[in-house]
Formats: structure tokens, C-alpha cells, sequence
């Protein structure tokens, strides 16, 4: 393995570009636990447990279980052709060039969103730690922090990122062994006593009914948003054969760990019903164990949990843009990389666009509305991206048997359960047309998708776009038929 990416594209100085093969095994595995750990759990699992009860449990269980699958048809989609530096250049190989033209740029929007959402987060975490702050200061001030920290080597990325992680996985396993130490001293607070039975005392597990555990998943789809990142690190990772394995394997243990294992304790010390929206039940549990100074704590992770997916945010929105660049789909100026082999004009276009969450925190009634709404376009903008994938792997399947056949790295259940997924998106979609505020934004994202259908009707037509497609495709499967 080469220690850069083996695809490069010439720039207009004559030049090649390519991004550096920087992200070890350490980096790549916490970045995909930090994935998979994103501020929906910390913010919104409030809301989740309100409306779904204990049967948020399921929820969580279910969605881990569809996305293993999503992951692992990625993985092997990758590992099928090591000339692929991300998702987009598959979709665009094996669909078509408008898929990788609206995976790129779609992809590229919902991280825009969510890393508005993110920022939204901060300011109201913020506030929370500095009552009466101006909201517009921890926004702007934590995009400025994020470039500074991205703008020097991946490798440095990589490794904030890791620490973010490990925050956040310190911060978790912290609650679950409190309160499991809560539970089995049968700790007595205001409303009652903590005990596993809360979890059926209080209404059965689905205290709400089919369309309450219904409910459940429109919010928990957003807690997995940024799962598929290390697809997006996949240019920059060091052996990605053995890498990329290692750290999409290990998913349903996070999943059952991280979210199945810490709802279970909250809602064992704490009554499901005690829970409100807008309300963080990490902080409220260590609260009540009388742990003042950790609820603080708390509240610190929380919102390094959001600048931790801010920053995986800005990561991937120029990484994508550096790549829709060189393949004719957007500005050549965003296809140019640093000294450093970072794509620093990117980046600066994805911290300009962040600012845009310092507006909605005074545009909105209140941060959980502005947050609600953000969040629901972004799930459903990443399940497009996830369709995508499934899509383009049954195209795989059908047109590289032979490929599919020797894969290192086959997706259990094959085709059978790229429809079993799709299915289950269908769901999703339902479920965000059962309730008003999620329906709303549901209705406003195909404005994007009409967005996406002009610009790509202007760009196929350019000589540029056209030229620079072809040599990239050409590059791709100079040995994919082999």
C-alpha cells in the first residue's frame, strides 16, 4: 500500500493532487466510534425517551441493526476497488455520473446541516455553562477553533478526533457504571427508586402504543448520522484492507453498548416518564446521584460531543467538495490542496457555510426548534446517501460477480438485505410524516433534491465537467475489470 491515494488529477499549474494515506488504525476505529456516537444521543435521546418510552430501546436496536448493514455494503464496495476515495466515486462508477454528482453534494449538504445543528448545540450547552452569553459567541467562536485545528495535516484531524472520542466514550461508560451502582443499592430519589422493574412499571415497554414507538424513530435516526464516516476517511486511511474491517465489525457492539446499554440504566434509575425534550438525561442522572461537579462535567462532554461532530462535519464537507472538484462537479478552486495535502479552499467554504447556524440560534422561537428541524433534514438527506449505497451495491453484485465473488469483505445476507434496508427507509420516511414539526421539514427538503436537478442539468453540459469525468472513470477501471 502506497502511502497516498493512488488516484491524482493534474490542476491547472500542472501539479497533482492527492490526499495522504495519514490515518492509522487508532484514529480510523475512534473515528468510527465517534461516528456512531453523535450529539442526537447526548441532545436528543430527552425527546426520544419521552415520546417512545422504554421502547427507545428497540428503536436504537433496530436502526444499529439496519445501518450494520448499510456499513457493510460500503465496506465492501471500497475494499472492491482501492482506486475509490470515498462513496461518491462508486455511485458515480457503478450508477452513472449524476449519482456521484448528487451523493457528493448531497452528502457534502448534510453535513453543512448538521454541522449547523452542532453549532446550535454548542451555543445552547454554552449557555447553560455561562448563563446570559451572547449565543452568537461560542458559535463563531468554536468555528474559528475547528479550522485552526483542521487546517494543518489530516494526521492532526485524526487525532482530535480521537480525543473527542475518547471523551465521549469515557463520559458514557462513567453513566453506565453509576447508575448501575445506583440500581443495585436501590437508590431513592423524588420519583421512586431506582430499579430495572421501571422499565415495565410504568405503562409496559410501549406505554405510548404503536405509533409512540413509531415516534421513536424519527428523533433516533439522527443519532447515527456521521456512522459512515470512515467511508469518507477511506483516501486517508493507512491499510485500509485491514482498517476499514476492523472498525465497521465493530458498530453493533458500539450500538448495543453506547446506546442500548446507557438508555436501559437511565431509564432504570429515572422512570421514562420523568424525561422531557430539550433536556440532556446524562446531565439529570449524574445531577441526581448528588454528583454536582460531574452534571458540570457532563455538560462539558456534551458539548465537546458537538464540537466533535462539528469537526468530523467540516472534515467531510471538504474532503467531498475536493472531490466533487477534480471530478469537473464543482469549482476547480476547491480541488486544490495545501502544502500539507489539505483541502484548505474547502475547508474555509465549510466553516463560512457554518455561520449560517449563528443566524438560525436568533431566527428560530427557541434552540430545540432550530435544532429539531436542522437535525430532520439532515436524516433525511443522509438516508438518501445510505440508499445510494445499497443501490449502487446491487448494481455491483449484478455487473462484478466475479468481483463480488472474491471480496475480502463480503455484506452478510447480499442482496436479499439491500431491500430488506430500503424497506426499512421507506419506514422512516413514514414515520417523519406522523408528527407535525418533523412533516414540515420532511416537506422542505425536496427543495435541495430540485436544487441539485438544475445545477447538474447546467454542469453535465460543461466541456469541463465532461472531460474531467470521463479521465476520472477511466482511472477507476483501469483495473476494475481485470
Amino acid at each position: 500500500m502506497t502511502d497516498q491515494h493512488p488516484r491524482s488529477t493534474a490542476t491547472g499549474q500542472g501539479e497533482e493532487e492527492h490526499l495522504r494515506r495519514a490515518l492509522s488504525n487508532r484514529h480510523i476505529q475512534l473515528l468510527a466510534i465517534g461516528g456512531a456516537i453523535g450529539t442526537g444521543l447526548f441532545m436528543g435521546s430527552g425527546k426520544t425517551i419521552s415520546v417512545a418510552g422504554p421502547s427507545v430501546i428497540f428503536v436504537y436496536m433496530i436502526i444499529g441493526f439496519m445501518l450494520f448493514f448499510v456499513m457493510r455494503a460500503m465496506g465492501e464496495l471500497l475494499l472492491s476497488n482501492l482506486k475509490y476515495k470515498s462513496f461518491s466515486d462508486f455511485a458515480s462508477d457503478l450508477l452513472g455520473p449524476w449519482a456521484g454528482f448528487f451523493t457528493g453534494w448531497t452528502y457534502w449538504f448534510c453535513w453543512v446541516v448538521t454541522g449547523v445543528a452542532d453549532v446550535i448545540a454548542i451555543a445552547g450547552y454554552t449557555d447553560a455553562l455561562i448563563p446570559g452569553i451572547p449565543l452568537w459567541i461560542p458559535g463563531l467562536l468554536v468555528i474559528v477553533i475547528l479550522l485552526a485545528l483542521n487546517l494543518p495535516t489530516v494526521a492532526a484531524f485524526g487525532e482530535m478526533e480521537f480525543w473527542f472520542a475518547l471523551i465521549k466514550i469515557v463520559a458514557i461508560v462513567a453513566l453506565i457504571i453509576t447508575g448501575l451502582v445506583m440500581i443495585f443499592t436501590g437508590f431513592q430519589h423524588d420519583a421512586g427508586t431506582a430499579s430495572f422493574a421501571n422499565l415495565w412499571n410504568h405503562g409496559g415497554m410501549f406505554p405510548h402504543g404503536f405509533m409512540g414507538f413509531v415516534a421513536g424513530f424519527q428523533i433516533a435516526v439522527f443519532a447515527f448520522v456521521g456512522i459512515e464516516l470512515v467511508g469518507t476517511a477511506a483516501a486517508e486511511t493507512k491499510d485500509p484492507e485491514r482498517n476499514l474491517p476492523k472498525a465497521i465489525n465493530a458498530i453493533p457492539i458500539r450500538v448495543l453498548l453506547f446506546y442500548v446499554g446507557a438508555l436501559i440504566v437511565l431509564m432504570a434509575v429515572t422512570p421514562w416518564t420523568e424525561y422531557v425534550a430539550g433536556e440532556s438525561p446524562f446531565i439529570a442522572m449524574f445531577a441526581l446521584a448528588g454528583l454536582g461537579i460531574a452534571a458540570t462535567v457532563v455538560n462539558l462532554v456534551v458539548l465537546t460531543s458537538a464540537m466533535s461532530s462539528a469537526n468530523s462535519g467540516i472534515y467531510s464537507t471538504s474532503r467531498m467538495v475536493f472531490g466533487l472538484a477534480q471530478d469537473g462537479d464543482a469549482p476547480s478552486l476547491f480541488g486544490r490542496l495545501s502544502r500539507r495535502k489539505v483541502p484548505q479552499n474547502a475547508l474555509f467554504l465549510s466553516c463560512v457555510l457554518l455561520l449560517s447556524g449563528v443566524v438560525l440560534l436568533y431566527a428560530g422561537k427557541d434552540i430545540g426548534t432550530a435544532f429539531d428541524m436542522v437535525t430532520t433534514v439532515s436524516a433525511v438527506c443522509f438516508m438518501f446517501v445510505w440508499t445510494i449505497f445499497m443501490i449502487s451495491y446491487a448494481v455491483y453484485r449484478r455487473r462484478r460477480p466475479e468481483k463480488a465473488a472474491s471480496s475480502i469483505f463480503k455484506m452478510p445476507g447480499g442482496v436479499l438485505m439491500v431491500y430488506v434496508v430500503l424497506a426499512f427507509f421507506v419506514f422512516i420516511i413514514w414515520a417523519l410524516t406522523t408528527q407535525p414539526d418533523t412533516l414540515t421539514a420532511l416537506l422542505v427538503t425536496p427543495i435541495w433534491f430540485a436544487l441539485l436537478v438544475v445545477a447538474w442539468l447546467f454542469v453535465r453540459r460543461s466541456p469541463h465537467h465532461i472531460a474531467r469525468h470521463e479521465a476520472h472513470i477511466a482511472h477507476l477501471r483501469d483495473d476494475s475489470e481485470e
